[in-house]
């Protein structure tokens, strides 16, 4: 069924990952979709690909207010009404130690995580007002939200303040039948995740993400991809969750909570992505100088 027929969504950070799926999906259930990001050339990739028919794509810097109220005015102007916001937007920061934490960095990842949702949650949900749509806003939070040890201090405190900020939310906007929830992952390996910020030019192989997180789950036989994030959004924003308000949705892979991803032992992750470029590779290289063995073999008999 299409769980979403004829419903407008406006969805931030989706030129990519976790956005970019959740566009794709819904797209798929029969929304309407804006495609809110900085990332201009990503962006209209995104709409080329899934179709300009059922798809647009805006500039927003979620960081300025008024590119945030210009987004949901563009996407009630051209599809009529805004029923979904889905304020994925987000950044990791720096991996620095609250003993080296840059203040200056802290207030970037703040600025975006925190009031760039804020800000969305607010325009979005004047027009919802206005317009007497009982909507549903959804946020991306994480599975540090709750808790410490995840990711570093920026990171994590952004991601504790959006919480309380989604909690506080779905509590005012709620007497207007507009429901405010936040999906949680973790362990996703998106672009993002797969970046190290001090080396630009450098990306993790995602196999090794989802290898390492698959390795500490409880679950198993399941690795957590965007596509999971994607489907858990989409719960929210159907109407299979018309009773649902106020609510963190987790969707960590079975993560137990006596673990920790940071600090990160730089020792202890480097002999782990050695052992899987072990794993990945060798046998790769053995197998192409066994067949290339036998070809020149075969080559030399066939003469």
């Amino acid at each position: 069924m299409d769980r979403l027929e004829g419903k407008v969504a406006l969805i931030t950070g989706a030129a990519g990952g976790i956005g970019e799926a959740a566009a794709r999906l819904f797209v798929e259930h029969g929304a309407f979709v804006v495609i809110a990001d900085v990332k201009d050339e990503l962006g209209d990739q995104v709409v080329a690909s899934i179709g300009p028919d059922r798809c647009s794509y805006k500039h927003c810097d979620v960081t300025d207010e008024k590119q945030v109220e210009e987004t949901v005015v563009y996407t009630l102007d051209k599809y009529g009404t805004l029923d979904i916001v889905y304020s994925n937007a987000g950044i990791l920061g720096q991996l620095s130690g609250v003993l080296n934490v840059d203040m200056k960095a802290l207030e970037k990842i703040m600025d975006v995580n925190v009031c760039g949702s804020v800000a969305m949650i607010k325009h979005s949900g004047r027009a919802m007002v206005a317009r007497n749509i009982r909507g549903t806003i959804i946020c991306t939070a994480s599975a540090g939200a709750t808790r410490g040890g995840l990711g570093p201090e920026g990171y994590t405190a952004s991601k504790h303040a959006l919480l309380g900020v989604v909690r506080s939310a779905s509590q005012e906007l709620g007497m207007y039948g507009i429901r405010v929830n936040c999906v949680s992952p973790l362990g996703v390996a998106t672009q993002m995740a797969c970046t190290i910020p001090w080396i630009k030019e450098f990306r993790l192989d995602p196999d090794f993400i989802e290898q390492h997180m698959s390795s500490v789950s409880n679950l198993k036989g399941m690795v957590l991809k965007a596509k999971h994030i994607a489907e858990a959004a989409l719960f929210l924003a159907s109407d299979e969750s018309a009773c649902i308000n106020g609510h963190n949705l987790v969707v960590d892979g079975g993560f137990p909570d006596s673990t920790d991803t940071f600090p990160a032992s730089v020792t202890k992750s480097a002999i782990e992505f050695m052992g899987w470029l072990i794993t990945k590779f060798v046998p790769r290289y053995i197998c192409g100088l066994f067949r290339q063995n036998v070809e020149s073999t075969d080559s030399k008999h066939r003469l």
